[in-house]
């Protein structure tokens, strides 16, 4: 068996054991064993996999996410670069009504500011000014983590093989051009029950929030599948994760972009 076949077999396998985890929604073991944990084009090609079952179940791409911009979770990884994730139709959660924590394994939540696109990121060559021409909006967003992987155990390349450790998102009501919006200077504040609060500033993620989103619509093409129009992308937490646990209540402010709150349902007796 050549190495080329030994790695696309491993590279099933892997996408295999993340699937299996996300439809019987019990947490597998780290797919590094198969796959290595830094080999990003092996990470990304497992990614494609997973999501690829996804997409001929029915689901719909309405976005992306980018995670591990805080130099804090990069050193945490090991590593010196970002990541990017996949968003799907289901993934949006309603803040009217709590979420039903039994569908999620092991769920976190980050405070981020959202962008929505007017046009696509696709040609040219992406500077930071036709990135924010093609923004819409601004809006606040709590983005729910979850990881397939049994106990967060992860290396760089299991959180990116596992679509960046996606689990959905809530975006805020109010929405803000960024002709009179600063991204970079928001404050952040995010309260969790029982737990010390989240803050921050939109230079948390990668200096500034459209830097980050620059950063993932040159990876999104180069990957071969660009940001498009109408689009969400989630560009990376301003401030700690924290653990949402059954029950809890999450409320998150963004200065110029408002509040948006949510609630976990509590686990069945």
């Amino acid at each position: 068996m050549t190495e080329a076949l030994d790695l696309d077999t491993a590279v099933r396998a892997a996408a295999e054991r993340l699937h299996t985890a996300l439809v019987d929604n019990q947490p597998c073991a780290p797919i590094r064993d198969l796959i290595g944990d830094r080999d990003i084009n092996l990470a990304y090609a497992v990614q494609q996999q997973l999501n690829a079952h996804r997409l001929a179940a029915g689901a719909t791409v309405v976005g992306r996410k980018i995670g591990a911009t805080s130099e804090a979770v990069q050193k945490q990884l090991g590593v010196d670069t970002p990541d990017l994730g996949v968003l799907f139709d289901d993934m949006e959660y309603d803040a009217s009504a709590p979420i039903d924590i039994s569908g999620l394994l092991q769920p976190k939540v980050e405070g981020e500011i959202a962008f929505v696109l007017k046009a696509d990121l696709a040609e040219g060559d992406l500077d930071l000014d036709q990135v924010a021409a093609a923004v819409d909006y601004a809006v606040a967003a709590i983005e729910v983590c979850d990881s397939r992987i049994d106990n967060w155990d992860i290396s760089f390349a299991d959180t990116v093989a596992d679509n960046a450790s996606a689990g959905g998102y809530v975006l805020g009501t109010q929405r803000r051009a960024l002709d009179d919006f600063s991204p970079k200077d928001a404050a952040m504040a995010m309260t969790v029950t029982g737990q010390d609060d989240s803050v921050g500033t939109g230079a948390a993620s990668l200096g500034d929030p459209l830097v980050a989103l620059q950063w993932l619509a040159r990876q999104a093409r180069d990957l071969g599948d660009p940001l498009r129009a109408g689009q969400v992308v989630l560009s990376g937490a301003l401030g700690p994760m924290r653990p949402a646990a059954p029950g809890a209540d999450v409320e998150l402010s963004i200065d110029g972009l408002g509040s948006v709150a949510i609630s976990f349902s509590k686990k069945e007796s």
